[in-house]
C-alpha cells in the first residue's frame, strides 16, 4: 500500500514538502500548491526546477491535487478558466509520470436553492472526457462541492458523468449534512457514505476530526487520525474486506487548515512536525488494521 499526503501541509518550499517525506520514509506525495501557487498555475521556469528537486530526491507524484471544479469555485464561474487549467495540467501530468488528478463539482449553492445539476454533470463530462483523452483519470473528491452533498449525490455523479471514478475523503462528512436524508438533516456517516460509494473507489485521503458543536457557529475540529468521527479504524477494515489496493494520502488539517480565514496563519515548525506526527500516528493505525504499507527501508 503506497501512503503519500498533501505535503504542502507541511511547508509551501517544495524542499520543506521532501524533507518531510523524507522524514515518514515515503517515497511519494499528493502535488497541490508549491510557494503558494497549484502545480498547475505555477511559471513554468518554477516548474521546471520543482520536477529537478523531485527527481533528485526519487520523489513520485502519486495525484495532482488540482482546483478544478473545487468548492471555491462557483458554477458561474467561466468554464474557460476550467478548461485551462485542464491544459497546463495535462503536460505537467505527464512529464511527471502522474496517473490521477483530484476534481470537484463546484461550489454547493445553498441547500434548496437550484442546484442546476445540468450545468455541472455537462461540465463534469468534459473535463473527465479532455483527461481521460490524455490517459489520466478524473478522480471526484467528496468536499463541499454537489458531489459532497451526500452518498447518494455522489453515486449521481458517477452515473451521470461516463468514466468518472472517486476519491473518498474519510474526514469530509463528518462536517456536512446528509441532503439525502429528511430535516433536520443529521450528520454524514463516513463509514456509510463509504459502504454506499466503494465500487467506484479508486483513491483515498485520510483526514479526521470533530462535528462542529450543535446549535454554534464553530467550525469542525480536526484531529490525529482514529481521534475524530471519521470511524477511521472502521473504514480501514472495511477497505481491507473490500479488496483495496489504491494509495492512502494523508490530509491533516491539524496545524494548517486549507478552509481558514483570511489572516489566518500557522507556524512553520508546527506545521512541518504536525505533518510528520500525523503520518507516522496513521502508519500506527495501519499496523493496528493489519494494512501493509511501503516505506523507504533506507531514510533515516
Amino acid at each position: 500500500m503506497i501512503l503519500s499526503g498533501f505535503t504542502d501541509e507541511a511547508g509551501q518550499a517544495l524542499a520543506t514538502q521532501i524533507k518531510a517525506t523524507q522524514a515518514l520514509g515515503w517515497q511519494h506525495i499528493s502535488a497541490r500548491s508549491i510557494d503558494g501557487q497549484n502545480v498547475h498555475d505555477m511559471p513554468e521556469d518554477a516548474f521546471n526546477k520543482a520536477v529537478g528537486q523531485l527527481e533528485d530526491a526519487g520523489i513520485e507524484v502519486i495525484e495532482f491535487g488540482s482546483l478544478i471544479g473545487s468548492w471555491s469555485k462557483p458554477l458561474e464561474s467561466d468554464f474557460d478558466v476550467t478548461i485551462a487549467e485542464i491544459e497546463r495540467a495535462i503536460p505537467r501530468m505527464q512529464r511527471l509520470g502522474t496517473k490521477v488528478i483530484r476534481i470537484m463539482s463546484y461550489a454547493q449553492k445553498s441547500w434548496g436553492e437550484d442546484q442546476q445539476e445540468a450545468e455541472r454533470f455537462r461540465r463534469l463530462r468534459e473535463i473527465v472526457r479532455r483527461f481521460a483523452d490524455a490517459g489520466i483519470q478524473a478522480l471526484h473528491e467528496n468536499c463541499m462541492n454537489w458531489g459532497g452533498f451526500s452518498a447518494q449525490h455522489s453515486l449521481r455523479l458517477v452515473e451521470e458523468v461516463p468514466g468518472l471514478k472517486l476519491i473518498f475523503d474519510t474526514g469530509n462528512p463528518v462536517f456536512q449534512r446528509d441532503r439525502s436524508q429528511s430535516e433536520p438533516y443529521p450528520w454524514q456517516d463516513a463509514l456509510e457514505f463509504y459502504q454506499i460509494v466503494k465500487e467506484h473507489v479508486a483513491h483515498v485521503h485520510i483526514k479526521d476530526c470533530l462535528n462542529p458543536p450543535e446549535g454554534s457557529n464553530e467550525p469542525e475540529k480536526y484531529t490525529l487520525p482514529g481521534e475524530g468521527q471519521a470511524r477511521l479504524p472502521e473504514i480501514l477494515k472495511a477497505l481491507k474486506a473490500n479488496g483495496y489496493t489504491g494509495a492512502f494520502a494523508i490530509e491533516p488539517h491539524v496545524a494548517t487548515v486549507f478552509h481558514a480565514k483570511e489572516g489566518e496563519s500557522a507556524d512553520p515548525q508546527e506545521c512541518f512536525d504536525s505533518y510528520v506526527e500525523y503520518g507516522k500516528a496513521f502508519e500506527t493505525l495501519l499496523e493496528a488494521c493489519s494494512l501493509p504499507f511501503e516505506t523507504n527501508s533506507n531514510s533515516s
